[in-house]
């Protein structure tokens, strides 16, 4: 009888100290991060492809992406009918990867019944929205204990850049959600900020079921680390290289979960250099 009364208490101990430990990492998570809005003295390129591409037009073609989008008169509008669409296309799985990584190889292969993480909705995403003529990107969240964590350090979505209003806003195929403060979409970055601050107004818009509250408790811990690719293009084989946007003071992560180095990668604190506008579809050709 006394063991079992010790054994109950030892489990209400350790549940919580568990309770404590997760509530001070979720505290520790959503404090407010320091960037630099100064651009960095030596710019970086990004490339990326025209809607004519021919892998994109056939990308366009082949699954009638104008009636994704067809009624929608915004910009954002037409990336949260992507975000729902590529959503729709597969049930995710976290273990699961595409043979290829490219949109129509991940679609092709979850129309035969493949499921798949979500680094996968990410790519297709980018791939229809720059089909479409809406410059998009690929954007990696990474969490402040990359190096360290074996599992979980890490979850993919995409950005888009809305030239009505000149502005990126990350889009979650995963989850289906695009990131609101009020009526303004959010990259992010700024999403990071908003829960941070516990701003009002802070809400998603999505068509599946998912809820803003969980969602954003299930985020916070990867918004730390942001990196994406600097060449985007189709059709041009070139080695791949990042742009990591690092919180002032903070380690520049070399290693993933552990054991997986993270190559090529180049750093910098300015939000100004991480968000450059996109120019204007005439000087990406």
């Amino acid at each position: 009888m006394e063991f079992q009364t010790f054994t109950k208490s030892l489990a209400i101990t350790l549940l919580f100290l568990l309770g404590y430990q997760q509530a001070t990492i979720a505290q520790s998570r959503l404090r407010p991060l320091a960037f630099d809005k100064d651009s960095d003295p030596t710019p970086y390129t990004f490339q990326r492809s025209s809607p004519d591409e021919p892998y994109l037009m056939n990308l366009y073609t082949s699954y009638a992406l104008e009636d994704i989008v067809a009624g929608k008169d915004t910009d954002l509008a037409k990336v949260r009918a992507v975000c729902s669409w590529v959503h729709n296309r597969w049930t995710h799985d976290g273990r699961n990867e595409a043979k290829k990584a490219d949109p129509i190889s991940i679609l092709q292969e979850a129309a035969m019944g493949q499921q798949f993480q979500c680094v996968e909705y990410s790519i297709v995403i980018v791939g229809a929205l720059t089909a479409l003529g809406i410059p998009a990107r690929p954007l990696n969240l990474k969490t402040a204990d990359v190096e360290i964590r074996r599992d979980g350090a890490g979850h993919a979505v995409a950005e888009a850049w809305l030239r009505d209003q000149q502005k990126w806003v990350m889009v979650d195929g995963q989850w289906d959600v695009v990131p609101m403060l009020n009526d303004t979409p959010l990259n992010a970055v700024e999403l990071q900020a908003a829960l941070a601050s516990k701003a009002p107004g802070l809400r998603i818009e999505t068509n599946s079921e998912t809820k803003s509250k969980p969602y954003f408790s299930w985020l916070a811990d990867y918004l730390y680390y942001f990196d994406t690719v600097l060449d985007t293009r189709f059709g041009v084989k070139t080695a791949p290289s990042g742009l990591m946007l690092v919180p002032m003071g903070a380690k520049k992560p070399t290693v993933f979960q552990h054991d997986t180095p993270i190559s090529r990668m180049r750093y910098t604190h300015s939000v100004s250099t991480f968000y450059q506008p996109v120019p204007s579809m005439t000087a990406l050709n």
